[in-house]
């Protein structure tokens, strides 16, 4: 088998276990407050992540595939990277921990690349630098937009019967529900396309990310929606449960104001983590009842695992660069 192909299975792959993995982030709020059963609600956002294939540009995936510099991409940095961020996911799932895939892929294939060249500079700076900003900024606006949007909703609701509102939030919590798994799917998936394409452009098969084959973006959207289907629930119980109660009406607070935040930095062309964009708009509903609402500690313990996926991601990458080479000096 030639190498492309066998990247490009190992990203699918990789794609599939982020479904589960981040399954969490798309049904957590919607299964917790009892909305739909686990069931159907991976299948619901297992829909909307293949959905997004037809409503996203390619912006996130291109941001990726420039991670590195082109000089410095090979296949073998490209599967130490792909190999790197599997490790660290099936250990994080297992652990229970939602830590962020797309960091753990951006930090794994710029750890390898980082080994490829021996330089820092193997690295762009002005496509990897806003990613690791918005490690503290997208949970952070995700957190601000749902507080606020709560506060205007209970104002706005506080006069009506609470069981009549109640029943309303439960609907609308499918659309919610939908429009963050869109946002999942939109975000996501596009990361591992940027990855393929940097591997086929590295072999010259494609010049840009805009000759990507068709092939590609459907294999991601599947991948992604069939690895939802599947569902994570471990940590499906850390997102709902552990970091704060959730009722209808702040699951779907929680839900939108992710929503608009994927939406906008996908616009932006900025790959953010859907975890760390979750976490904060389900912290920002729980503050509006109480700050001791909020299970600080657990939330403590989750910031540890987001800091540390990029340079442990990349530590890894460029030691499984470093053994392949050891087997493979030509590459």
């Amino acid at each position: 088998m030639e190498l492309i192909y066998l990247v490009i299975i190992l990203a699918l792959i990789f794609d599939f276990i982020n479904g589960f993995h981040d399954a969490a982030n798309s049904i957590a709020t919607v299964v917790s407050t009892k909305v739909l059963s686990p069931l159907s609600a991976v299948i619901w956002a297992a829909m909307f992540n293949f959905l997004a294939y037809w409503l996203f540009e390619l912006k996130v995936a291109d941001t990726v595939a420039k991670t590195v510099r082109p000089e410095n991409i090979t296949l073998i940095v490209v599967l130490s990277g792909v190999i790197a961020a599997i490790i660290w996911n099936l250990f994080t799932w297992k652990m229970g921990i939602p830590s962020s895939s797309s960091h753990t892929l951006i930090g794994g294939f710029a750890g390898a690349g980082i080994a490829h060249a021996g330089t820092w500079e193997a690295i762009q700076a002005d496509k990897v630098m806003p990613t690791v900003y918005f490690i503290i900024l997208a949970p952070v606006i995700g957190m601000l937009i749902s507080y606020i949007f709560s506060i205007l909703t209970l104002n706005v609701c506080r006069r009506f019967n609470p069981s009549k509102v109640d029943k309303v939030f439960r609907r609308l919590q499918l659309v919610s529900s939908a429009a963050y798994s869109l946002g999942h799917g939109g975000n996501d998936a596009q990361k591992v396309m940027g990855i393929i394409a940097a591997a086929m452009m590295a072999q010259g098969m494609i010049g840009d990310i805009h000759e990507l084959p068709e092939w590609v973006p459907l294999a991601c959207y599947s991948a992604i929606a069939l690895g939802t289907m599947f569902g994570g629930w471990k940590i499906v119980k850390t997102m709902g449960q552990k970091i704060t109660k959730l009722t209808p009406f702040e699951g779907f607070s929680a839900e939108t104001a992710g929503a608009l935040t994927l939406f906008g930095t996908q616009h932006f062309k900025i790959p953010v983590s859907t975890t760390h964009t979750i976490t904060g708009s389900i912290i920002g509903v729980g503050v509006t009842k109480r700050v001791s609402a909020v299970r600080w500690g657990v939330t403590l313990e989750l910031i540890w695992a987001w800091i540390l996926t990029i340079p442990v991601s990349a530590l890894l990458a460029a030691g499984i660069f470093y053994l392949i080479h050891m087997f493979l000096p030509y590459s």
